[in-house]
């Protein structure tokens, strides 16, 4: 609440009905994706019982770079960029989650391990990123600089437009995953003592891939890819809430996530006057935290 109202007041000149609306728009975006990002995260590390892992390592920003590619190859720098938002929003979310289910569906059956999981995800990213490189090549330079626009993750930049239906669909698949917070909790013990409690493992294996990809989908289509920003308000949430329980592990990770984009928004946007990207402090503050957990593994 107070880096929200810090983003919504601090430096507001002028009217005030125009700058309540231009920064509200901005917020709410920022609380879409920060509620997406976490919720996701969190029934991913439940799903692969690691918390280190994000659904970014399953090759999702490359995924989405191709797509990119292949919308200003398609149609041009101009087109891509007039195309109409609602419609390349829908297109990408609908590419993104049939992606996803194709994948992650066939990955978490039960039957491979856990290190074929991470290993397909890094090739599925390998090979989106190798054919976006191709096609770029071929790109007129003109064409390039569009595509490089919109391969960035841009909190500053959420399309207002886009906020209705991303909230129908983004509040729609956490309420649901709330309402799985007992079962999250038994599958957070494993695979074998959830069936023997009597989870249905398979069922619900299905059910939280299709939230997962439906709330990384969504959330990449509105701001773009972001690697380790999960990880970090995660773990964060974690620390300080000091337990396992999707009770609060849930709602506490969305919580920091928000907190962490507005205030930083707030700070980067009125402090240091647009000087640096959030997204380039996230994810070098997300990948310290990566390598930090990686390292207190291996040593334990």
């Amino acid at each position: 609440m107070i880096a929200a109202a810090c983003f919504m007041t601090v430096g507001a000149r002028g009217s005030w009905g125009f700058v309540l609306s231009l920064r509200g728009g901005k917020l709410a975006g920022l609380v879409l994706v920060g509620i997406a990002v976490a919720v996701a995260t969190v029934l991913f590390q439940t799903l692969t019982e690691n918390r280190i892992l994000t659904p970014a390592v399953m090759g999702f920003d490359s995924l989405y770079v191709a797509l990119q590619t292949a919308a200003v190859f398609a149609l041009g720098g101009h087109g891509a960029t007039t195309l109409d938002p609602r419609l390349r929003f829908a297109g990408e979310t609908l590419v993104l989650v049939a992606a996803a289910l194709g994948l992650f569906r066939w990955l978490f059956d039960g039957r491979r391990g856990f290190h074929l999981v991470i290993l397909s995800g890094l090739v599925f990213g390998i090979l989106c990123r190798g054919l976006a490189n191709l096609v770029q090549r071929m790109l007129d330079p003109n064409e390039f600089s569009v595509l490089q626009a919109l391969m960035f993750t841009r909190f500053n930049k959420v399309d207002t437009a886009l906020l209705p239906l991303a909230a129908v669909v983004i509040l729609a698949a956490a309420g649901l995953a709330w309402r799985l917070v007992p079962a999250l909790d038994v599958m957070a013990l494993g695979r074998a003592p959830a069936i023997t409690l009597g989870i249905d493992h398979r069922r619900m294996v299905t059910l939280l891939v299709a939230l997962i990809a439906v709330l990384v989908s969504v959330s990449t289509a509105l701001v773009g890819p972001v690697l380790f920003f999960g990880v970090l308000v995660a773990n964060l949430a974690y620390l300080l809430l000091g337990t396992d329980s999707h009770r609060y592990t849930l709602p506490g990770s969305a919580l920091v996530a928000i907190a962490c984009l507005a205030g930083g928004q707030t700070v980067l946007e009125r402090g240091l006057g647009h000087d640096a990207a959030l997204s380039v402090v996230i994810e070098f503050t997300g990948g310290l935290v990566f390598l930090l957990l990686l390292l207190r593994g291996a040593r334990t």
